[in-house]
């Protein structure tokens, strides 16, 4: 009995690990793995974080998505929980195909470890490789107060790492050969992608359906500017918490709000392993 129990104690949080992770099967149709248009995706816009809606929320950075006729079209940054503790979002992205002339989507993934997404600065933490956006310990998420706008949320952990200037490229894709990022994965971004992943949840699915929708949405109405760059609320476009693209000549806004975020628990510097973080666009 003592080795039955023994088996049963690992392997229950096995199963709790798989099932969260198999929980997040999206339930809509969105870019699949390998698709590709022959149209390199235009450059990034420039547009600030909106507030924290709740501790626990995870900002996964806007990104241009193919909408057919339209072309391509932007689907806004926006705050979303994670299917569970411990999961972080690696961002998807657009790589120039081996034949030279086609761009192909990289669907984004959630796992425990951040991947390979490019070498894009999407910003918000994500600078090229890495997170220093936050990280997880004991089941709770440690907000870099320098990258995220709390707003008038009072979350629960924290910790301040300075943020050295944003680079002047918006590059949306990697590939040098066509003036994209010259980027391959790491030791870390490859030890990544042996890991478990689970693909975006059901509510980020809805949210890139929905951005379709936007009049102002497709690149060939808002000229890489869109006025709903980034929401609160995921597929939710109007009302409280929308934040437009800004021209890209302005000075860069703060990345968090002007007054001090209200926290309970602060670490003073980020844990081991993680590189510089910088401003977001």
């Amino acid at each position: 009995m003592t080795v039955l129990n023994s088996i049963r104690r690992f392997l229950l949080p096995l199963g709790l690990l798989c099932l969260a992770l198999t929980w997040a099967a999206p339930g809509h149709a969105q870019m699949a793995p390998g698709f590709s248009v022959s149209i390199a995706p235009p450059p990034l816009p420039v547009y600030s974080e909106p507030p924290l809606p709740a501790d626990g929320y995870i900002f996964i950075p806007g990104y241009w998505a193919w909408g057919g006729p339209n072309g391509f079209y932007w689907v806004p940054g926006t705050w979303v929980q994670p299917p569970a503790p411990g999961l972080l979002w690696t961002p998807g992205y657009w790589s120039l195909a081996a034949d030279g002339v086609s761009y192909v989507w990289q669907p984004g993934y959630w796992g425990p470890s951040v991947g390979f997404y490019g070498g894009v600065d999407y910003g918000f933490g994500y600078y090229g490789t890495g997170y220093d956006g936050g990280y997880w310990d004991s089941g709770f998420f440690f907000y870099n107060s320098r990258v995220h706008n709390f707003g008038h949320v009072r979350v629960a952990h924290s910790f301040a790492k300075a943020v050295p200037a944003v680079r002047s490229a918006r590059v949306s894709f990697t590939g040098a050969a066509r003036g994209g990022v010259d980027a391959r994965p790491g030791p870390n971004e490859d030890a990544a992608s042996h890991e478990q992943h689970a693909p975006a949840v059901d509510l980020q699915v809805q949210h890139e359906t929905k951005a379709a929708t936007i009049r102002s949405a497709p690149v060939a109405v808002n000229h890489g500017r869109p006025p709903v760059a980034a929401t609160q609320q995921p597929a939710t476009f109007t009302g409280h918490g929308i934040v437009a693209a800004r021209p890209v000549t302005s000075h860069p806004a703060p990345t968090r709000a002007s007054s001090p975020p209200p926290q309970s628990q602060s670490h003073g510097s980020s844990p081991p392993g993680q590189g510089d973080d910088r401003d977001h666009h």
